[in-house]
């Protein structure tokens, strides 16, 4: 991914537009807290060297011209009367953060033009850093004091409520606030937030594509959420204070095994995932990352036999990994059903686990996965 290359096709496609804002949004990689974000939990996010660039200038109507270079493909709206976009589902992430911003301020048409290098479909939250990315740019092109923490908000709105994804807030969070060489640890409720910085000195964050991609919106996503839900709402006569599976401990454990088959089982994860959470900010205080590795096998898993969101070739890919010496731990990331692993592993062995993931993986199931060694970024910026 080229900016100067980002610059040459916005003046191709836009040849009479001034020079155009340039923004980027990094993806991200959760290290741990999985499926808690929209059970008001807590999460440990790092913002990745992967981005999504944006350039974009303001015209004298109101319609908005989107040229994709990774697509090559171009879509056109107008800020008067859109609707979501069957024919360009890759522009709804634009168009929702637009609609957004019209409940509260006028907008001018815009000329943008976007590239990246995030892996689409993969779980590293591509989507959300659009979203990012895009509330920055039109932010900046028009001059408000919209402040971070209402961009965020605003840009996981355009998700929920015009593409029709319900997520959580975690990804646009560590998308718009990461730092280099740190990881953040979030309140999903409160939205109080700590960057922590990530002890990796001695070991590298290896993201691994399965090659199995999952749609959100087509997943089993969002019946999850009504699952999740469903256990508050049996917990409520034993437990009357609780609003979310956030307020249900460790020690609630034994009411959880009474509720019907399900919905203990999902709940069972939430519960020992936000305490894994909690403890890996007090490990990676302490530099531990012996024991973070553990808490790392330990939710992968709870995600595939409680929450049952992972696929057999996530599976093989953390059995894989787990295998070699030098791994600290590994675990599916992201909402599951196919995406990505993130392994922790000793610099050491990290040509080791390249060629047994490389060779055994692609003996076992066909694919060729793809390897990224990533590390923590900064959050999204303008560039120039």
């Amino acid at each position: 991914m080229n900016l100067n290359n980002l610059q040459q096709v916005f003046k191709e496609i836009f040849p009479d537009a001034t020079d155009p804002v340039i923004v980027q949004a990094p993806g991200r990689v959760n290290l741990i807290g999985e499926h808690t974000d929209y059970n008001d939990g807590f999460v440990l996010p790092m913002a990745i060297n992967a981005h999504i660039l944006l350039a974009g200038s303001v015209r004298n109507d109101s319609e908005v011209h989107i040229y994709s270079i990774d697509f090559q493909a171009k879509s056109t709206f107008n800020l008067k009367n859109f609707i979501f976009s069957q024919e360009a589902p890759w522009s709804n992430y634009i168009r929702g953060v637009c609609a957004m911003f019209l409940e509260f301020t006028e907008l001018k048409g815009m000329n943008i033009v976007l590239q990246g290098d995030i892996p689409q479909g993969a779980g590293l939250s591509s989507s959300a850093a659009l979203e990012v990315g895009t509330a920055l740019l039109i932010r900046n092109l028009h001059g408000l004091n919209t402040d971070k923490i209402d961009l965020i908000k605003l840009a996981q709105r355009a998700e929920n409520e015009f593409v029709g994804v319900q997520c959580g807030i975690m990804d646009q969070f560590i998308s718009m606030l990461g730092k280099a060489g740190h990881a953040l640890f979030l309140d999903c409720r409160s939205l109080d937030y700590q960057l922590v910085p990530a002890p990796f000195t001695e070991a590298k964050i290896m993201v691994v594509n399965s090659g199995v991609k999952r749609g959100l919106v087509d997943s089993e996503y969002n019946l999850r959420r009504e699952q999740c839900q469903a256990a508050v709402e049996a917990l409520k006569p034993l437990l009357p204070e609780i609003t979310a599976l956030r307020d249900v401990c460790l020690e609630h454990l034994p009411l959880i095994e009474q509720l019907p088959g399900e919905l203990s089982k999902r709940a069972r994860h939430v519960v020992t995932e936000n305490q894994r959470v909690l403890d890996a900010v007090e490990l990676f205080k302490a530099g531990n990352i012996e024991a973070f590795g553990r808490l790392m096998n330990e939710s992968h898993a709870s995600l595939r036999d409680d929450y049952q969101v992972s696929c057999p070739q996530l599976d093989i890919l953390v059995e894989l990994a787990q295998s070699v010496p030098g791994t600290f731990g590994s675990r599916m990331t992201g909402a599951g059903f196919g995406g990505c692993t993130v392994t922790l592993v000793h610099n050491s062995s990290v040509a080791k686990l390249t060629d047994v993931i490389l060779n055994e993986y692609y003996q076992k199931t066909g694919i060729m996965p793809k390897i990224y060694p990533y590390s923590p970024s900064d959050g999204a910026k303008q560039l120039n």
